[in-house]
């Protein structure tokens, strides 16, 4: 999984430009599937049929990352942008930027507001990228261009290091999680979506098209164990987490107990989830159509949404693990 992993964070993917993830997943995904579809919308849909006596099951883990789109380029050269999902402004200055076309940037913030606003959050519309133009007529990247803070996947023990992990992670532990079910009751669509970070649009899309009886996200959660996290208890190396609330949806819990019974059968370790900021595709899957019993694996990520993220190897594993194990037995809610 470390490999496809490295493939799949070093992918170019932000909101709304998920093609070049969605050929990898495919690529991977279509020796395990029965059937593959893509939507008008971008997501992708991987088939595994049940034996008939089962439900219909939608697995949803995101493809897109944040990242920014150029608005504006200045007579210097310089490219003026806005952000494609939630951006940290303090994560922004010195990173570098890669485009669509494969042109490289660096971002910088106007000196002027730099100096008197210092013990300030700079809003995104403070900074600017360097990609070596010199002017607006030779400058590469053209307005409408997106891009991506670009950053290589780095291992040091069982500790991933990578700019994306939400999602990429949980699109791994899906295909995963494809190739490792030999036998399930239940219709599996593995759904790969898009624009999660933009208010789960696809996951919309794909849940109204489906109208699934059970839907579980796959994503990231902030892990607390560092100097003055969130006050939630989420570890790297517990386990994945159970979610049980977030700021977007509650649970089924019928569906939550069921999930921590077969990590408890199986020996998988996990943490119960409460979120206290975000929500994820589970959101939207609950709600779509006549609606669905959702919850979601939670992968503990220390940093997220900045431009290195953190997980651990055996918290991915488990939720492999795990998934598998609810997949291939029935689900009584």
């Amino acid at each position: 999984m470390e490999a496809l992993t490295k493939k799949l964070v070093e992918a170019f993917g932000p909101c709304g430009f998920e093609d070049e993830v969605r050929d990898l997943i495919r690529e991977e995904v279509a020796p395990y599937a029965d059937e593959i579809e893509v939507d008008q919308m971008g997501n992708l849909y991987a088939l595994k049929r049940g034996d008939g006596s089962g439900l219909k099951v939608a697995i949803a883990a995101h493809m897109d990352e944040i990242g920014l789109i150029a608005t504006h380029i200045t007579e210097e050269g310089f490219v003026r942008f806005t952000n494609l999902g939630f951006i940290i402004p303090h994560t922004l200055m010195g990173a570098r930027v890669r485009f669509a076309d494969g042109t490289l940037g660096v971002v910088s913030r106007d000196k002027a507001r730099f100096v008197a606003d210092m013990d300030k959050m700079p809003g995104v519309d403070q900074h600017f990228i360097d990609v070596g133009a010199s002017s607006r007529d030779n400058c590469p990247v053209k307005i409408g261009t997106p891009g991506v803070i670009w950053q290589t996947m780095e291992v040091q023990g069982s500790r991933w290091i990578a700019r994306c992990h939400d999602d990429r992670i949980g699109c791994v532990i899906g295909v995963e999680a494809l190739k490792r079910l030999a036998e399930t009751p239940h219709d599996v669509y593995f759904v790969f979506t898009v624009q999660e970070e933009v208010g789960t649009r696809g996951a919309a899309t794909a849940a109204n098209r489906i109208e699934p009886d059970v839907a579980i996200a796959v994503d990231v959660t902030p892990a607390s164990d560092v100097i003055e996290g969130f006050p939630m208890q989420m570890k790297l190396g517990d386990g994945p987490g159970i979610k049980i609330k977030d700021m977007g949806m509650i649970a089924h819990q019928g569906l939550a107990r069921l999930m921590q019974r077969r990590a408890e059968e199986a020996g998988i370790p996990y943490q119960p989830e409460v979120l206290l900021v975000g929500s994820t595709d589970a959101r939207a899957m609950q709600i779509a159509g006549p609606g669905s019993a959702a919850g979601a694996i939670s992968i503990p990520n220390r940093y997220t949404h900045t431009t290195s993220e953190v997980v651990d190897a055996a918290d991915v594993e488990n939720s492999v693990r795990l998934l598998v194990e609810i997949l291939s037995k029935p689900i009584a809610l």
